[in-house]
């Protein structure tokens, strides 16, 4: 399995323009919500649970091998998203529908304007998995720009430019 600085500098490749990177805080909360939604109409018995909550936790099983502290700032959105989600999917139908479709679509459409002024193709045209790194590369982000995880950050650089 690859590190979290092989998976990122990956990633990173293919975001380095700050518009880029501002389109994806927007878009990539929106898709992972959208999806969410969608999953959460799939029960998993009387429980309360869902598909949603499944995909979540296998998302951030992987996520808490690949870095703790990381992982738990995930837990926490991911917290937050799940419970958006569940708000949104007892809307009535056509409106939980509708708000899946405008994340959705919205959110990819922010994703390729991004990937315009990046002027590069996505990453996961060339590796689909790259979607569920998307949002742990973004919180490393918000670490990195707050000061955390420096030596992370040294590594994703130094192995992004020697793949460059």
């Amino acid at each position: 399995m690859k590190s979290l600085a092989e998976q990122m500098s990956f990633y990173q490749r293919y975001h380095r323009s700050p518009k880029n990177r501002l389109t994806h805080f927007i878009g990539v909360p929106a898709i992972m919500l959208a999806i969410l939604l969608l999953l959460s109409w799939v029960p998993l018995g009387p429980s309360g649970l869902n598909a949603a909550h499944v995909f979540v936790l296998v998302l951030l099983m992987y996520y808490f091998v690949l870095d703790v502290p990381l992982a738990l700032a995930m837990t926490a959105f991911s917290a937050l998203m799940l419970a958006a989600a569940r708000h949104l999917s007892r809307l009535p139908w056509t409106w939980g529908l509708g708000a899946f479709f405008v994340l959705f679509v919205g959110g990819w459409i922010f994703q390729l304007v991004g990937h315009h002024f990046e002027g590069r193709k996505p990453a996961l045209l060339d590796n689909f998995f790259q979607v569920f790194i998307a949002p742990i590369f973004l919180m490393a982000e918000l670490f990195f720009f707050f000061g955390y995880k420096p030596g992370l950050r040294r590594r994703v650089e130094q192995l992004a430019a020697r793949s460059a």
